[in-house]
């Protein structure tokens, strides 16, 4: 637990970890907007069918976040390793630095693959009362802003660790959303 502690107060692996999981929950967010004005514009006419197509996407980039960043880290610090190696002439498998990296790889991938769940889940939720409280195209919306409230978050907290306006910084991701709904529109059917 106190390896776990130090890494994650180690600010090379939380900025790693940081970047993959705006960044993949950015591509998550957007991604569920597309699949519920998608579905509303197609003519789903259920609410947990949108959450099931939903939940696909999710279990997709989900993966997908935690296998290629997996994969990625895996690559990128085993070429570090083997710099460090020829500067110091020797062998450093098995030691205390080959284990952080690996350590630290694991939480890239975590992050990596919990962002763009939380970005596909949040905004589906509205259509889980789709029937009690909202009809689909209440939902829909309520998805989209519940979207774009995600991406402003993820927008203002870069802002403000950046030093950054934040508003500014968020309206410009949630910006985003809005895009994405709006492309939508125009697609065929």
């Amino acid at each position: 637990m106190s390896s776990l502690r130090t890494l994650l107060e180690d600010e090379d692996v939380r900025s790693i970890s940081r970047r993959y999981f705006i960044s993949n929950g950015f591509d998550g967010t957007l991604t569920s907007i597309g699949v519920v004005v998608g579905s509303y514009l197609s003519g789903v006419d259920d609410g947990l069918t949108v959450v099931t197509i939903g939940l696909g996407a999710a279990i997709g980039l989900g993966t997908s976040g935690v296998w290629s960043v997996w994969e990625i880290e895996r690559a990128e610090k085993q070429a570090e390793l083997l710099r460090i190696e020829r500067a110091m002439l020797t062998d450093l498998g098995d030691t205390e630095l080959q284990q952080r990296r690996a350590s630290a790889r694991k939480i890239n991938a975590v992050a990596s693959g919990i962002g763009p769940l939380i970005g596909i889940i949040l905004p589906l939720l509205p259509f889980l009362a789709h029937g009690v409280l909202f009809s689909l195209l209440e939902a829909t919306l309520v998805a989209v802003a519940i979207g774009v409230a995600v991406l402003f978050t993820f927008g203002a907290y870069l802002g403000s660790i950046s030093k950054q306006n934040w508003i500014v910084a968020g309206v410009r991701m949630g910006l985003a959303g809005i895009v994405v709904a709006f492309l939508n529109l125009f697609l065929p059917g």
